[in-house]
């Protein structure tokens, strides 16, 4: 999902008490029966997200990206997996509309704190290689504290890392190309990065797109 589709500020979310209510009552009918395998929870969760994405926009397929293995290593909490979280149908249900609202927090955090990591439209290559390392290690740093760094978790790096290119005005492809370059194999799962190597990957970010090292007070 390009963030152009993510993007809070491009798509209007409306969420009041009627809708809440009726959003509610429609997933509330669509929850298996208690006795359901994994093929039917599962096919559950994908039904849910065409609904949601049909109704508020691409944005809300991210609803179920929870934190950990179940959740493939994402940020939403009110979520764990089809196994765990797909229960009787009224719980099931606050489950979805929880983790739903908590990802649109999620994103809408991520645009306030694109707006304020942005490099400066007048800035030379040294200074906007400040900005770009600047604002990788923060948002590296960031995904860690969200997700714990559990099982996963540097694929939702990956993500945001794009995600801010993204929103600079990079296209989608380069900005996941840079990301790539910048990070390869070097964040694993269970494992915390020390400081050392999210300050290196937020260089080589930096360096990666400019060909500057960042601008340093002399």
């Amino acid at each position: 999902m390009p963030w152009s589709a993510a993007d809070p500020d491009r798509v209007p979310f409306v969420w009041d008490e009627e809708e809440a209510s009726r959003t509610t009552a429609e997933i509330t009918s669509m929850v298996p029966v208690a006795d359901a395998g994994w093929q039917e929870k599962h096919r559950f969760i994908h039904e849910v997200t065409v609904l949601l994405a049909a109704r508020y926009g691409r944005w809300t397929c991210g609803w179920h990206w929870a934190v950990g293995e179940g959740g493939g290593g994402g940020v939403v909490g009110s979520w764990c997996c089809a196994s765990h979280s797909v229960r009787e149908p009224a719980a099931t249900a606050a489950g979805v509309i929880a983790s739903l609202l908590e990802w649109r927090d999620w994103l809408e955090e991520l645009a306030e704190r694109f707006q304020q990591l942005a490099p400066p439209a007048e800035a030379d290559a040294e200074l906007r290689s400040w900005h770009l390392e600047r604002a990788a290690t923060r948002l590296v740093t960031v995904v860690v504290d969200r997700t714990g760094a559990e099982c996963g978790w540097y694929g939702l790096c990956h993500t945001v890392l794009t995600w801010f290119l993204s929103s600079t005005g990079m296209g989608p492809e380069d900005a996941r190309a840079a990301v790539e370059a910048a990070i390869g194999g070097r964040f694993e799962s269970w494992t915390t990065p020390p400081r050392p190597l999210v300050d290196t990957v937020g260089e080589d970010l930096a360096v990666g797109l400019t060909g500057e090292r960042p601008y340093r007070e002399r």
